[in-house]
């Protein structure tokens, strides 16, 4: 197949996805995914038309190829881990989540979602007060509530050690 034919049989299969047609996406990206085993954006399009379907175990192996292979933009490469970790997560795999959601955050520092989820499978690891400094610094950092933005540099400090006294 041409990777001009590739290209749009993609972008249509994404574009039945947007539209709410999920199954008819997942099947036209199985195909895909079939024909092209070494492209990262297939595995990774077909990796989230299963977690919309709540087929989250059959996504998992087409995140991880895509995540193994070269080719994935930024924004589907941050989708992935977020993916991926998320889906360990939810299958009760807390330490895999952490190990991929570090790994997303330390590749992409800025985003917020990532660090969110691996604070959820940090409180599932029992690492509560890691947990808990990196949501309050997410917090205090993204927050538009006025009280929030009044003691930022409190919640900032208190962050870096929730359980020191004077």
């Amino acid at each position: 197949m041409a990777d001009h034919t590739r290209d749009r049989e993609l972008a249509e299969a994404v574009r039945l996805r947007e539209r709410g047609h999920h199954e008819q996406a997942r099947e036209r990206l199985l195909a895909l995914a079939a024909e092209h085993p070494h492209d990262a954006e297939v595995a990774y399009q077909t990796a989230w038309a299963h977690d919309v379907l709540g087929l989250e175990a059959e996504a998992v192996p087409f995140y991880e190829r895509g995540l193994a292979l070269p080719g994935l933009s930024d924004e589907d490469r941050r989708g992935a881990l977020l993916g991926l970790g998320s889906t360990h997560r939810v299958f009760g795999r807390y330490a895999e989540a952490v190990e991929v959601l570090r790994g997303g955050v330390a590749e992409f520092p800025d985003d917020g979602a990532l660090r969110t989820f691996l604070a959820m499978a940090l409180h599932n690891t029992g690492e509560h007060g890691e947990a808990m400094r990196l949501l309050l610094t997410l917090l205090a950092a993204t927050s538009d509530d006025p009280s929030v933005r009044r003691y930022r540099r409190a919640v900032e400090h208190y962050a870096g050690d929730l359980d020191a006294t004077v």
